[in-house]
């Protein structure tokens, strides 16, 4: 075990020992906090992400004075810091942070999904997700376990299914029209969000590359109920400040109001599928 995995359990059993020394079961203290009952163990056996607006839940049900929370708090801010780096996610490869993407999901009650240079994850098809999970090997230098990881990622997909969910994702013209794999694979992969943009879970929209924006996006980003998380070259920003919360659901709402949808968004998929038909 990892000095990261060994930190990251020390710091869900802390959470565990607040609870209990308040006298609390899991289901007990899920009830208080709105959570489910599965939310709570998994975050006491490091099992899922902790968020900071967590930690302040835990303090606030078991009464933890002011000094523990703090350093509570930081020590969630240094694992993070551990654990964000691509070299450290991807040292045995993708399937990992497939698996750790789809804890996340699996509670959520809003997923907010916007993707500046390629078709977002959780739409992808799985030949276009194995050019995608290649090319980022090639770039990390991690381990080739492509099959795996894109088994894992099609696995999340079926949070896409679920009502309990909303799901918005804003896909933009620039990342359709970036032939990340063989134009026949980008046809497939076309074809998928036009089978997707007709379903009642799914909130499926296409941002053209000639609208004028109010506010300029300059990546990619995921909204999860309350964090957000931000892809660089070498590393993932988890994101929990309310104040910058704020501005991503900000930032989402102008990509979305200038977005296409319904029949206009799949007018705009058929003529990339022309183009990539014309190219391959």
């Amino acid at each position: 075990m990892s000095d990261s995995e060994t930190r990251r359990l020390a710091f869900g059993d802390a959470l565990r020992r607040l609870r209990v020394e308040a006298g609390l079961s899991g289901k007990q203290f899920a009830q208080q906090a709105g959570w489910t009952a599965s939310k709570v163990s998994r975050m006491e056996t490091a099992n899922q992400s902790v968020a900071d607006a967590d930690v302040v839940v835990y303090c606030r049900l078991t009464g933890a004075d002011e000094a523990v929370e703090a350093e509570l708090r930081q020590e969630l801010r240094e694992i993070r810091l551990e654990a964000a780096s691509w070299k450290r996610q991807l040292r045995t490869g993708n399937s990992a942070r497939q698996e750790y993407g789809k804890q996340l999901e699996h509670d959520a009650e809003r997923i907010r999904l916007f993707e500046i240079a390629m078709v977002p994850g959780l739409v992808q098809t799985a030949e276009y997700a194995r050019h995608m999970f290649e090319a980022v090997a090639v770039l990390h230098g991690n381990r080739l376990d492509i099959a795996e990881s894109v088994e894992r990622r099609m696995a999340r997909q079926e949070v896409l299914y679920r009502p309990r969910t909303e799901v918005q994702i804003v896909c933009s013209e620039a990342g359709l029209r970036h032939p990340i794999a063989p134009p026949q694979v980008m046809v497939g992969q076309l074809d998928r969000l036009l089978a997707l943009a007709g379903m009642s879970t799914l909130r499926l929209a296409v941002l053209p590359m000639d609208v004028q924006l109010s506010a300029v996006p300059q990546h990619g980003f995921v909204i999860i109920d309350e964090m957000a998380l931000v892809e660089t070259v070498n590393t993932e920003m988890t994101i929990t400040d309310p104040e910058d919360l704020e501005r991503f659901d900000r930032l989402f709402d102008v990509l979305l109001s200038a977005s296409l949808e319904g029949p206009d968004a799949r007018a705009l998929l058929h003529r990339l599928i022309e183009r990539y038909n014309a190219l391959g």
